[in-house]
Formats: C-alpha cells, sequence, structure tokens
C-alpha cells in the first residue's frame, strides 16, 4: 500500500512539473486557447473604456463585473504561448514572444497586475478610480501590443 501511495504521489508531482502549454495537443489548440481567452477579456475591457471615456453612463456594479472577469481572464492566454506555439494556425503574436520569453512573461505579469488593480478600483464605485487605474491598464495592454502583436 506504502509503494502505491508513493507512486501516486511521485506521478502527481510529475503531472504538476509539467509546464502548462502540454496540456494543448496542437498548436492550434492553444493558438486559438490564447486567442479566445484574449477576446474575452477585450470585450469586457472595452465595456469599461466606453464607461472610462464617456461613451456610455457610468455603472458602478457593471464596471465591477466586467473589471472582475478581466482581471480573471488576464491570468489565463501565457500558458498557450509555449514553445512549439509559434504557428499552426493564424496569428497575429510577433516571433519575438519566443526570442524573449522573459520580456514577454514581464509584460504578462504587468497586465495580471494592472487588470487587479482595475478590478479593485471598480469595486470603489468612483467613475474617476475607474478612469485611473483603466487608463494604466490600456498603458500596459499597448506596450504588449507594440512590441508583440503584429497589425
Amino acid at each position: 500500500m506504502k509503494v502505491i501511495a508513493s507512486l501516486t504521489f511521485a506521478a502527481a508531482a510529475c503531472a504538476l512539473s509539467v509546464p502548462a502549454f502540454a496540456q494543448f495537443a496542437k498548436a492550434e489548440d492553444a493558438i486559438k486557447y490564447r486567442q479566445s481567452a484574449l477576446f474575452v477579456m477585450a470585450q469586457h475591457f472595452g465595456r469599461l473604456g466606453a464607461m472610462a471615456n464617456g461613451r456610455i453612463p457610468f455603472d458602478a456594479k457593471v464596471a465591477a463585473d466586467n473589471a472582475e472577469v478581466v482581471a480573471d481572464m488576464a491570468k489565463l492566454p501565457w500558458a498557450a504561448f509555449g514553445p512549439g506555439t509559434e504557428q499552426g494556425a493564424p496569428t497575429k503574436a510577433k516571433p519575438d514572444i519566443w526570442v524573449e520569453q522573459a520580456k514577454f512573461k514581464e509584460h504578462s505579469d504587468k497586465l495580471i497586475a494592472e487588470s487587479a488593480k482595475l478590478a479593485a478600483a471598480a469595486k470603489t464605485g468612483s467613475l474617476d478610480t475607474l478612469k485611473t487605474a483603466f487608463g494604466a491598464t490600456a498603458g500596459t495592454c499597448k506596450s504588449c501590443h507594440d512590441a508583440y502583436r503584429a497589425k
């Protein structure tokens, strides 16, 4: 029984140490996953932008709900940028992502941090606080797009 428990533990430890991108059977699957996560994030971020820029009325609850989705989605796409996922389906990702992995990770980490601040700002119910956090988060998106997204 101890042997089985030890083997089970060892197998679980090995499985947990496998990179997250290994969950994708094909590069195409990873590309679709990251594009989908980024699409959903952009949709909710756009709703916040419309409020922050006065194109639609500010609604504190709607803003908080959308900012929470943005913060959650900001954590997801990065595992799908693993080695071998630079091609396999149409993508706007520049090859520099796979050459400059550390810099790309800095961008993703910054987006995760800024989107968490955005969610916290939206929960205050203050449009001015939301505008400030939205601007910082949008700047983070832009800097990554400028460096790693083809036009």
